[in-house]
């Protein structure tokens, strides 16, 4: 189940990409961060650098436990992510941002997310899919509303 939402912010893209490398900033503009402001977090490493482990456990639901960790950067360009569940479903996947400069400021930013869909939670991904995309993109209006203040 791959996915992929864009927005064109108005910003540099040094300064996208910097915001961005931090992933405690997910707090201001993801879905998922913003869902349960008391859920606990942990942080492994140093923000910003590969091996960076950002870890989430919520009593809500639709947000669960899980962590997220840096596998990659490229300076300015993209940066990829390991994510794996724990609940209220056990899955792996890839996630990660592109950014690419159309400009002086003006940057297009990706957000790709990819995970397997083992049948019978196959059956479902069309759905998966719809609400995924809605959430990415959501994170994405709030990435742009912030960066643009």
């Amino acid at each position: 189940m791959k996915i992929e939402k864009s927005i064109e912010i108005n910003k540099s893209s040094k300064l996208v990409f910097d915001y961005l490398r931090v992933t405690k900033n997910q707090d201001n503009f993801s879905v998922w961060n913003m869902a349960d402001p008391g859920m606990k977090k942990s942080y492994q490493g140093i923000d910003g650098s590969v091996g960076f482990i950002y870890g989430w456990d919520s009593t809500m639901k639709n947000v669960g436990a899980g962590e997220q960790e840096i596998t990659g950067i490229v300076e300015g360009k993209s940066i990829d992510y390991a994510i794996r569940f724990f609940r209220p479903m056990q899955n792996t996947g890839k996630t990660g941002f592109q950014i690419e400069s159309l400009g002086d400021e003006r940057t297009s930013v990706v957000w790709i997310f990819d995970s397997p869909s083992k049948f019978p939670m196959s059956l479902f991904s069309p759905v998966f899919k719809i609400m995924l995309g809605k959430d990415l993109q959501k994170g994405l209006i709030n990435l742009k509303n912030t960066l643009e203040k």
